[in-house]
């Protein structure tokens, strides 16, 4: 079981949904969201913010990340993750859900070191059961 998951997404039921799913599978002890990548970015920036004060902040072990969102999408946020100010998170791994599986934003993905798969939404019990395995 993960501590901590973070779910980026701008649809209030695909994140009630994720909640759900996750909390009834037992995959993660606390699910943190974000409704894009703004948000999830500030809430890093809170994080490094903090620890540099001589305290210690849990991150999430792993991020669920929409591509489509307002103010900020999943690439933007991709590009600004992968970057040497949010270096201290490298160890963070990155599934993609998306509605709409394209092969070049699959190939694209393949690009940022922290994707570890990019699957169809909803999520579901099953591809959490195929992620504890990846995630071993």
């Amino acid at each position: 079981m993960l501590d901590q998951i973070l779910c980026v997404d701008d649809d209030p039921i695909t994140l009630m949904l994720c909640k759900k799913v996750i909390t009834k599978s037992s995959f993660s002890n606390e699910i943190i969201t974000s409704q894009n990548g703004e948000e999830a970015l500030s809430y890093f920036n809170t994080i490094k913010n903090t620890n540099n004060k001589n305290k210690r902040i849990p991150h999430p072990q792993l991020i669920f990340l929409d591509l489509n969102m307002p103010v900020m999408g999943g690439w933007e946020f991709l590009d600004h993750f992968n970057s040497q100010e949010f270096s201290e998170f490298s160890t963070i791994k990155v599934v993609v859900l998306s509605s709409t599986i394209d092969p070049e934003d699959l190939e694209k993905s393949k690009q940022y070191p922290m994707v570890i798969d990019f699957l169809s939404k909803p999520i579901s019990q099953s591809m959490l059961e195929y992620l504890k395995n990846k995630l071993k």
